[in-house]
Formats: structure tokens, C-alpha cells, sequence
């Protein structure tokens, strides 16, 4: 399936646009302060300087405008890092967590967790934990240069990840069960509710620092996508290419699994539609994907705090649209790159 293309100035006009937008209405929705109006009279009592409800301002500047940029940096960050791992294992089926990141951050977060480290730590340990897996794996790929570099890292990814997991499940069943499992558990199922100001600003270096490499090399991300020896015959040292943007793809992912959690299929999902929208050109599918991610959690975001009573985890939600998409990818995809 492929939408035909709009030119491209009017597509990133429509996507900025359309990105504004979703911000303004997920910062007038939630369970206090719902609307326009309080938001209106938040942004007056900023420009007046005067204070009539205090609360309102809080729950608008402290609570909702971090959460609604972390939305945007995560979500953004996680579609172009699932954009990236798309192209260079040239698979449809890849998602940001292949090489083991995400179970990385997940076991460094429940091991700070298991701990009773605080909350600052416990992003770090997460931080470090998925640039530590995809280590071993990259460490593991180096090994055994002499087979499919391709083929070894994603086999590696695999056992990494099972043996990551197992370490998880022995800490779960080791955890305090009325205190240290069920954060371990909301966790893992991934959640905005406690992103602060402080969160953002700390996530956004390594975001940044890791889209610079996709952005930068994004025509030759075309060229990979071509296959090994072509690539190669262009005279594109494949090898040293594929080290910088897999680094910088899993810097993305590992800065935003460790201050959010897991949120999974939005690395799988988002690309392909992108990829639907503007072509499979790197060159426009990346800031396609990024544009569509942000505005794909911002949503997700604004249903996950106003379908219940009670806040529903951001992972859930994403599985929940994730999963039949992806099932209909297997059935009715077209087969090949």
C-alpha cells in the first residue's frame, strides 16, 4: 500500500502543523483543568504575572507541559531509532529493541528498583543497562567477524534478550510483593505519570545526540538498504556506516526506555506507516516517522489519562493497536524490502 506523496514542503507544513495542534489539545486534557478555557486563563496568568488559581498552574506547567514533551521527544525518538533498525537489517519485522536495549534498561531499572534506589539512579542504571546489552551484543558480533554480520548480531540480540529476561523474572520473584513488584511491574509496562521538567531536560542531550548520526547519514542509509556488496561497490564502508547509526538508534531508544519504560510496537508500527505516507527514501521516511511518532504517543498519552478512572499504562495501549497491525502486516504485506 502507498499513499501518494505530497510535495514536500506542504507534507512537513501539514505534519509541523498538524504536531501543534495535537500539543495544544493534549495540554487541555486530563482530569483537572479540562478544555480551553483553564488553559487560556494558565497562559493569561503567565503573561500578567498574576496568580488566581495556583493549582491550575501547577497541574498545566509542572505536570502536563513536561508530560506532553516527553511524549514528543519519546515518541519521536523511538520511530526514527524503528525507522533506522528497519533499513539497515533491511526487515520489516524490526523494532528498536532487537539488539536487547530495551531488556537492558528494563534489567537496570528493576535491579535500581529491587534496590530501593531513588528515581534518578534508577533512570541511570536503566540508561546504562541498554547500552550494556547492545554491547555484549556488538561485543559478541566482533567475535565472529567471519560470518553475516547481519545474522550474528540479530541471533545474539536473541539469546541476550532470553538470558536478560531471566535475570528479570529471578528478580521479580525476589522482590518485596507488596512494595518493589508492583513498581517493578508498572514499569515494565511503561508510563508518563512521573515525568518531571527534570526528566525531559536530562533525556534530551542523548536523544539529540543519537538523531544527529541517522540525520546526517540518512542518504546513505538508502545505499544500505541496497544490500552489503552493493553498498560496497559505491564505496560505502558498510561496516564502519552500520557501527555509527545502530549507535545512535540505541542511544535513542536506551535515553528514552529509561526515563519512561518499556512502550513497545511504536518503533514497528510508525515507520511502515511513514514508509506508506512518503516512500521508502530515508531522506524523507525519517523526519516522516519522526513527525508520526510524536504525534502517535501525544494520542496515546491524551486515552491513556482520560479512558478510566484510573491511569492506563502506555504500554498496554500501544500493544493494543500494535499487535493487530502487525498481524495484518504478516497476512497482507507485500513480501520483500
Amino acid at each position: 500500500m502507498r499513499v501518494r506523496a505530497l510535495p514536500g514542503r506542504l507534507a512537513a507544513g501539514l505534519g509541523l502543523g498538524g504536531l501543534l495542534a495535537l500539543v495544544l489539545l493534549s495540554m487541555m486534557v486530563g482530569k483537572y483543568g479540562d478544555g480551553p478555557r483553564p488553559l487560556l486563563s494558565a497562559l493569561r496568568q503567565l503573561v500578567t504575572g498574576e496568580t488566581t488559581d495556583p493549582l491550575l498552574a501547577t497541574v498545566l506547567w509542572n505536570v502536563r507541559l513536561p508530560r506532553v514533551m516527553a511524549a514528543v521527544v519519546v515518541g519521536a525518538g523511538l520511530a526514527a531509532a524503528g525507522a533506522t533498525y528497519q533499513g539497515l537489517f533491511r526487515n520489516p519485522l524490526v523494532s528498536p529493541d532487537l539488539l536487547g536495549v530495551s531488556v537492558g534498561a528494563s534489567l537496570g531499572a528493576v535491579l535500581g528498583i529491587f534496590l530501593s534506589l531513588p528515581v534518578l539512579a534508577i533512570q541511570l542504571a536503566a540508561f546504562a543497562g541498554g547500552l550494556m546489552a547492545v554491547l555484549v551484543v556488538a561485543g559478541i558480533g566482533a567475535l565472529l567477524r567471519e560470518r553475516d554480520p547481519v545474522l550474528t548480531l540479530v541471533l545474539a540480540g536473541i539469546a541476550i534478550q532470553a538470558l536478560i529476561g531471566a535475570g528479570i523474572s529471578l528478580i521479580k520473584v525476589l522482590a518485596d510483593p507488596y512494595d518493589q513488584l508492583p513498581a517493578i511491574t508498572y514499569w515494565l509496562l511503561g508510563s508518563m505519570t512521573a515525568i518531571t521538567r527534570f526528566d525531559v531536560v536530562s533525556v534530551l542531550p542523548a536523544v539529540v545526540v543519537g538523531l544527529v548520526p541517522l540525520v546526517l547519514l540518512r542518504w546513505r542509509m538508502n545505499i544500505l538498504t541496497l544490500g552489503e556488496e552493493e553498498a560496497r561497490a559505491l564505496g560505502i564502508d558498510t561496516r564502519k556506516t552500520r557501527i555509527v547509526l545502530i549507535a545512535g538508534a540505541t542511544l535513542v531508544t536506551a535515553a528514552t526506555v529509561s526515563v519512561t519504560g518499556i512502550i513497545g510496537w511504536i518503533g514497528l508500527v510508525i515507520p511502515h506507516i511513514a514508509r506508506m505516507l512518503v516512500g521508502p527514501d530515508f531522506r524523507r521516511l525519517l523526519p516522516a516517522a519522526m513527525l508520526l511518532g510524536a504525534a502517535y504517543l501525544l494520542v496515546v498519552d491524551m486515552l491513556a489519562r482520560s479512558i478510566a478512572a484510573i491511569e492506563v499504562p502506555l504500554g498496554i495501549l500501544t500493544a493494543t493497536v500494535g499487535a493487530p497491525f502487525f498481524l495484518w502486516l504478516l497476512i497482507a504485506g507485500k513480501r520483500g524490502w
